[in-house]
């Protein structure tokens, strides 16, 4: 990863806590068992690594990878506030683990590989660190493929200033599409690939939903990089926080967000 496109500003964390194993693993958990040994890469604030750890049971075991201490930490604070024991918090370089071969019957990322600048070596990394009858589970978004409405041209604009930032941190942003290739590039022969989605319709949804990327388009390292590369000026950006809000005002907003998901052995 040369660089996190969002930052950890709180309108990120906002999101990130936000998920669950419920919201945001639904596809791994039916393959979860009592006492398993899982890797969370980019564990993030760790909402949905406890989630998993909890439903490894007691003899379970989860290790929480992030890149650096200052992110492991938002992952230790969560565990700490559920009292939850059985994690291990690693700091490391997904692209290059330094764990044992075949230690782990289960490696997840979700939202990762779409921030890396060479997902497949990632991949190889997640396979290398698995056991033989485990399995890899990522889940990306493909954000060229998110709906709403109504239509508003500053969320039309949002989306390219995005993209445009995220691709010069050489990273893709239309992940979610390409999690089966690089799963085959990267050697598995057994993968299964789907997809599922957010939506945020209701008020309440709308309200948070278009909130935080309101306040992310102004205030997060999005924003910081947006202006500094010259993708948008900060008026520009100003404009865009303001749509956002539009649109969660509006009775019939409707947000969808795709996500791919692989499940990959062998």
């Amino acid at each position: 990863m040369t660089r996190y496109t969002h930052g950890h500003h709180e309108s990120v964390l906002r999101s990130h806590r936000w998920r669950t194993a419920e919201n945001s693993a639904a596809y791994l958990l039916p393959h979860l068992r009592p006492g398993q040994r899982l890797l969370d890469v980019g564990c993030g604030p760790g909402t949905i690594t406890l989630d998993l750890h909890q439903r490894l049971g007691p003899t379970g075991r989860v290790t929480a990878l992030e890149v650096s201490e200052q992110a492991l930490g938002l992952a230790r604070t969560e565990a700490e506030r559920r009292q939850v024991t059985g994690v291990d918090f690693v700091v490391g370089d997904v692209e290059s683990l330094d764990l044992p071969d075949a230690t782990y019957d289960v490696v997840h990322a979700h939202q990762v590989l779409q921030h890396l600048s060479d997902p497949v070596t990632a991949l190889r990394e997640m396979r290398r660190v698995c056991r033989d009858d485990g399995v890899v589970a990522a889940r990306d978004s493909d954000y060229s493929s998110f709906a709403w409405w109504p239509r508003v041209p500053e969320l039309d604009r949002w989306l390219e200033v995005y993209v445009a930032v995220a691709r010069s941190n050489d990273a893709e942003p239309d992940a979610g599409r390409r999690l089966l290739g690089w799963a085959r590039r990267a050697g598995f022969t057994d993968v299964a690939a789907g997809s599922s989605t957010w939506c945020f319709a209701t008020p309440a949804d709308r309200e948070w939903w278009g909130g935080l990327w309101a306040d992310r388009v102004v205030e997060s390292d999005l924003a910081r990089q947006a202006v500094d590369r010259g993708f948008a000026t900060a008026d520009e950006l100003a404009a865009l926080a303001a749509g956002w809000r539009r649109w969660a005002e509006a009775e019939d907003g409707w947000f969808r967000v795709l996500h791919g998901e692989i499940l990959a052995r062998g």
